[in-house]
């Protein structure tokens, strides 16, 4: 039996129809995982259990008896240049990228792996952990190379304020924020892109479940969704993942990572409010923090 992870299963049942495109990718994964094993000559194994809800996973050898990782993902937008942004990176703090397709609804990454590829969530406490991942963003901040494929944070702000929006209005108004503050943070998460001193390369998703021990470096960061644009924005991911921090004290966890990443922390509030209402939906912890932050 093909094996999938189980996140994925789960979300294809609870979201997705019968013949949506993504359960259609699915139930093609044994094929694809097959094909992908004859051309890179690769022995795969188990996927990596629960896994992501658009990927399948798992540790391979290559016929020369190295340790690597194939990673089969269903293409979207947020991940569509993840093998762009990993060659622009190279290996700088980031898994290094070995080989890459791209076809139809899939795109392919054949990766270093890991080892022991634990998870930094897992093994150091939460402060240790910012100091991690600021580490790795100061690092990750490149300006690419003329000619880059790299689409911009305020194309991505907009599709998502967008979203929101249609979202906002068929919503139940019981999930609704109050309409002059949800229409405040939507107005701000569209021209905050558009008024960034610095543009540079994003990671747009790192957070310490992207972050793994290894060997060649102490930590590297795998699963980018680059863009292009302001360097405050990405520190947005690693504080969402720690919504206790966020419940109890959100400005001094501004304060600490702004002070670590060296941002302005007045922006970063601003980034934080912004994107706190863009989730809110479905996110009541968000709908309060988007609250809290406006006091």
């Amino acid at each position: 039996m093909f094996e999938l992870p189980s996140d994925l299963v789960r979300d294809v049942e609870t979201y997705d129809g019968a013949d949506s495109p993504r359960r259609v990718w699915m139930a093609a994964l044994p094929e694809i995982v097959a094909d992908l094993s004859r051309r890179w000559s690769l022995q795969v194994g188990r996927p990596y259990q629960p896994g992501g809800c658009a990927s399948w996973v798992a540790p391979a050898l290559n016929d020369a008896g190295a340790q690597v990782v194939l990673k089969v993902g269903w293409r979207h937008p947020e991940a569509e240049r993840e093998a762009d942004g990993l060659r622009a990176w190279r290996g700088e703090g980031t898994v290094r990228l070995i080989d890459a397709l791209r076809f139809e609804d899939t795109s392919a990454l054949l990766l270093e792996r890991c080892e022991p590829g634990t998870a930094l969530a897992d093994v150091l406490p939460a402060l240790d952990q910012d100091v991690v991942v600021a580490h790795l963003l100061r690092r990750l901040w490149i300006e690419p190379q003329p000619g880059h494929p790299f689409r911009t944070l305020s194309s991505m702000c907009d599709r998502w304020a967008e979203e929101f929006e249609h979202k906002h209005a068929a919503s139940d108004p019981r999930l609704r924020l109050d309409p002059g503050l949800a229409r405040a943070g939507i107005e701000l998460f569209r021209a905050l892109p558009r008024t960034a001193e610095r543009t540079v390369l994003l990671y747009t998703d790192l957070h310490p479940e992207n972050v793994l021990a290894a060997q060649r470096e102490p930590w590297l960061a795998i699963d980018p969704k680059p863009y292009l644009g302001d360097p405050t924005y990405d520190a947005l991911q690693h504080m969402l993942n720690h919504p206790d921090r966020l419940a109890t004290d959100p400005k001094g966890f501004v304060k600490r990572m702004a002070k670590l990443l060296d941002l302005d922390p007045t922006r970063l509030r601003d980034w934080l409010f912004a994107r706190s209402v863009q989730e809110s939906i479905e996110a009541p912890n968000l709908r309060e923090l988007a609250i809290t932050l406006r006091a």
